[in-house]
Formats: C-alpha cells, structure tokens, sequence
C-alpha cells in the first residue's frame, strides 16, 4: 500500500503499534517493523535509561524505520527532545499534553511529529501548533483518556471533515475489516494496542494476554471520568469494578504495583489497560501474522464493498 502515511513513516503497511508503557519495547516494536509497520518505543514509563537501551537494541533487531512516543504527561525530563533527536529518531508521536510544548523543537531537528487527540479541539490545536499528522483516538481504546469520552465513529469522521492532515485511527482497531472502517471515515493508517499486547511478542504475563481472550465486548470499565487524574479504560477486573462502583478518586497510586500485573501475572495488583477491542480477540498470534492477516482482510472487504455496492 502506499499512501501518505507510508510514504511519510517509510513503512510498508499504515500500521502503527501503540505506544504502551513498559510494554512498548523492542521485542514488541522491533517485531512490529520487521513485519512492516511502524514500531513504537514508550517513554511513558518514565525510565529514560531503560528507554534508552531499547531504542539501541531496536537497531539490534531490525533495519526498519521506528518511532518514539512523548507522554508529555508522564514524562517531565526537560532534556526529553535532545535524547530523542540524540538517538537519531525521525518518527515521533506526542501525547497526553500540549502539542506545543515540542513539536516546533521536534520539527526544527527534522522530525516528523503526530500528536495523539481524543477531541476536535485538540486536533486543531495540534493542527495550529505545526504537527505532520494526527493519531485520532477514540475512547473505546485502552489506556488514558479524556474524561469526556467520544467514540471513534463520531471522532474521526468530525476531525477528517476540518482537517486535511493524515490520520492515524486509534480505538477499536483491531482487524482489516475496522481498518476499512476507519479508512472509510477518512483515516489513512491505524493504531493497535489491546491487540499487540495479545501478541506472541508482547512481553506482559500469560495471564493478561488469557484475559484478553477471554473477555467479552463489555469487560472493559472506564475509571476516573470526574477525576483528580486521567480517566482511563481497563480490563474489567475485581479491583477496576470495586473502582467502578466505589470511585476512590486518583487512581494513579494503583499503578504502584504495575510489574507484578504486567510481567508477574497477578491482574489484582493494579490496572490491565485494555481496550474494547478485547472482546474480539480470541487467539495470541505473531505479530507478523497479525499484521499479515490485517492487510489481506484489509483488501478483501475494500473490494467486496466495491464490487457489492458499485452502482450498475
């Protein structure tokens, strides 16, 4: 496929894996672009030194472009444009913050910037402030979110109609045919999380991934929507709907225990960012294959609607 996204990313396919803390390493990311998309490193984490050594074992690993995301909320390290333009990266996504804190610093040092936004407000304040592109994310996807949650069969399609930059669409991607959907709605790539979490590559516990398989569409709750702190959707779990329920206010200090959820396998220990998506998976792939089978339902159903729906 080419588009501007591939063109733009230097990739094969228009699909980019999520940024996920902790998760998003070079395992993950490496496999993601040696099958032809575009692989993301986190820095949401906060641990720079260990971000550090993954982006140079990425260069171990494969030969393919890869990008870096910015969680401007998460991560506060002023000198946080210099290491990434240090690490000769030339693909950026910025999030969770004002896109104007870097993207004229990012774009100045020759990289291309796409900042991820959950409303048409902050699509056209990233448009104003210079970014190459979007990644339109709607609630229905895993992780930290605007706690006025939109969907992405409004978001995207509101946002394509007063934009004219390239889209990413986040939330709900988890197949060719949503793929499909989302270029139908004016996107030009997707995004996957809750998917590349499942993968065979992904390195969270067994445990979460057998979660994820076993979920149903509506085993996902949305936490923290009145605040203090990010809203967010999760696995729905026994301490996600007692936080549900019961609403303690910030629940930040749960991810405390993060590793023993993500790599030690107990999912009481904190919160399981997962999307809706997770009730639609049902078998941990390769991320190749994944990716493969994502592209080849891609063009089956494109040309199915065409053929089906083409006027006599």
């Amino acid at each position: 496929m080419k588009n501007r996204i591939t063109e733009m990313l230097g990739v094969e396919y228009p699909i980019v894996q999520a940024p996920m803390g902790w998760i998003a390493r070079a395992p993950l990311a490496s496999a993601v672009s040696n099958a032809g998309g575009m692989g993301i490193i986190e820095t949401s984490s906060g641990a720079l030194d260990e971000v550090r050594e993954e982006i140079r074992k990425m260069r171990t690993l494969t030969d393919k472009p890869f990008g870096v995301n910015i969680a401007q909320a998460f991560v506060r390290d002023p000198g946080i444009v210099d290491f990434v333009v240090g690490e000769g990266i030339k693909f950026v996504t910025t999030s969770a913050g004002d896109p104007n804190r870097y993207c004229g610093p990012l774009k100045e040092a020759g990289l291309t910037v796409f900042h991820v936004v959950p409303t048409l407000d902050g699509a056209l304040k990233a448009i104003a402030a210079g970014v190459d592109g979007l990644v339109v994310e709607g609630a229905e996807g895993g992780g930290f979110k605007n706690p006025r949650d939109v969907a992405t069969m409004v978001l995207l399609p509101l946002i394509r109609s007063k934009v004219d930059v390239p889209i990413i669409a986040a939330g709900g991607m988890v197949c060719g045919r949503t793929m499909a959907a989302a270029f139908a709605l004016g996107a030009e790539g997707i995004q996957m999380g809750t998917r590349m979490v499942s993968a065979a590559e992904s390195p969270v516990h067994h445990n979460w991934k057998d979660a994820i398989l076993s979920a149903k569409e509506t085993d996902t709750v949305f936490l923290n929507r009145h605040g203090p702190g990010p809203a967010l959707r999760a696995l729905r779990t026994e301490k996600t709907t007692a936080l549900d329920l019961n609403p303690q206010g910030d629940v930040r200090p749960e991810f405390a225990n993060i590793s023993d959820l993500y790599f030690g396998g107990d999912l009481e220990a904190s919160i399981a960012l997962t999307g809706q998506v997770a009730g639609r998976i049902d078998a941990v792939k390769p991320v190749r294959q994944i990716i493969e089978e994502t592209m080849a339902e891609f063009d089956a159903v494109m040309a199915q609607m065409c053929t089906q729906y083409r006027a006599s």
